[in-house]
């Protein structure tokens, strides 16, 4: 509303008249009120700043008089034509454009267009918009009640995860969960992480003051070894993805990491980072599947429905949400009371795992074309099948660097020593090239 931008002081020395046709002339040459909009009637908009017909009528009056708005009989008040003043645009601002936009998109910072499922997302949304009497009313601090139920269902079907509704809490990221975990930890704490496995995590703990120590891999996964020698309170991993060979970690391995964390008190937190969305080798049962109370289980969204639904879950053990419990009341929701609604019925009509079902088998084909590619160009190279991207290893002085001029964006963990390149986002026609053009950066 123009009312709502046009700022009126009665202790200025000026008129009030005056004051509005410099704010609504303004409002038009810096283009925030377009070409042949509408404005306010005189009635209206007195109404809306509290004062008299007249003294609007005279600011139109001078509007007109100086061709910035036209008055059309029985229509009302409209902007004039070509009065919208292009401002330039700094150098510096036009050089941060063009840095913000790369012909060859290997970040992973999105997904892929023919993986969005928008148009249908949209009229869930939408449904909810028009349900008025859901949305005067703030969310429930730990999540929607509706979308803990249907992700209660959702987890075990597709993950195998052991949870409980009121196990279940929503947030708008897995840092933003992590945050609050580490609220209930408390202070002093060891943290053992395979190191560029997850950045958020690290800052959050970095954050708190937490000891962050690397563990080392085998061919299974992390190592007991390294477990022995860290002596971690908590543990953090990803158990569908070895750096060391790009495999999921055995059962073996995993009941061998349980049987550690229990006998010595170390809390397990599960990042089943789209553990869901395999599309080449056959999904495996999360930890968590294997132990409810010594597993915490993080997994999200936003590669199977959209980056920027920002929808985030963990399962508690029953210990942990009895302190959370105690204190949920002092943390607001983060996520859009709209969009949990949205995804509480997205999920229980079917329409996820539908959508995940053609996921998989869009980026089965697209995989596969990028692997080939990466083959063609690179000998050696890890391949990370849920985060869909591959690790190789190089050894080239600038190599960052040196794509950025060449306008190729890399996963933000590269390396001069490890490239990391993610195919989710990046059009299937521009793989090759691209590929071929960090290979030539090489020679």
């Amino acid at each position: 509303m123009i009312s709502d931008f046009i700022n009126i002081d009665k202790k200025l020395n000026k008129p009030i008249y005056i004051q509005i046709y410099n704010e609504i002339k303004n409002a038009i040459e810096n283009g925030n009120i377009k070409e042949n909009e509408k404005i306010p009637s005189v009635r209206k908009l007195s109404a809306d700043l509290y004062i008299s017909k007249t003294t609007v009528e005279n600011a139109y009056g001078l509007l007109l008089a100086d061709g910035y708005i036209i008055n059309a009989p029985q229509k009302g008040y409209y902007v004039e034509k070509g009065l919208y003043i292009d401002k330039p645009v700094s150098v510096k601002a036009d050089e941060n454009n063009k840095k913000n936009h790369y012909k060859y998109d290997f970040s992973g910072k999105g997904i892929d267009k023919n993986c969005s499922n928008i148009k249908e997302w949209r009229k869930y949304v939408k449904d909810i918009l028009n349900k008025e009497y859901l949305l005067n009313t703030y969310s429930e601090n730990q999540g929607e009640e509706e979308l803990r139920k249907s992700i209660s269902k959702y987890a075990f079907t597709t993950r195998g995860v052991n949870a409980d509704y009121n196990n279940v809490i929503i947030g708008s990221g897995s840092q933003t969960l992590i945050f609050i975990l580490c609220g209930m930890f408390g202070i002093n704490k060891t943290v053992a992480i395979e190191k560029n496995s997850f950045p958020q995590a690290e800052q959050v703990f970095n954050d708190f003051n937490y000891k962050i120590c690397y563990t080392e891999n085998d061919e299974k996964g992390i190592t007991i070894k390294s477990l022995n020698e860290i002596k971690p309170d908590i543990l953090i991993l990803n158990p569908n993805y070895n750096s060391k060979n790009g495999v999921t970690m055995p059962i073996s391995r995993k009941i061998e990491i349980l049987n550690w964390a229990k006998n010595n008190n170390c809390i397990i937190i599960e990042d089943d980072y789209n553990g869901e969305l395999r599309y080449i080798t056959h999904a495996k049962s999360c930890i968590q599947s294997y132990s409810s109370e010594q597993v915490i289980y993080i997994g999200s969204f936003s590669k199977i429905l959209l980056p920027s639904v920002r929808i985030s879950y963990m399962v508690l053990p029953k210990a942990l949400i009895k302190k959370y419990s105690k204190i949920k009341e002092n943390y607001n929701q983060t996520t859009s009371k709209i969009e949990q609604l949205a995804l509480s019925k997205y999920i229980s009509d079917g329409k996820l795992e539908k959508h995940l079902r053609k996921s998989r088998k869009y980026y089965l084909t697209k995989s596969e074309y990028f692997l080939s590619n990466v083959k063609k160009y690179f000998k050696e190279y890890i391949f990370n099948e849920t985060a869909m991207y591959v690790e190789i290893s190089i050894a080239e002085k600038d190599i960052i660097e040196k794509c950025e001029k060449k306008s190729i964006k890399l996963m933000n963990t590269s390396t001069d020593k490890i490239l990391r390149l993610n195919f989710s986002q990046i059009e299937s026609e521009l793989i090759e090239k691209g590929i071929k053009e960090i290979y030539n950066l090489t020679k």
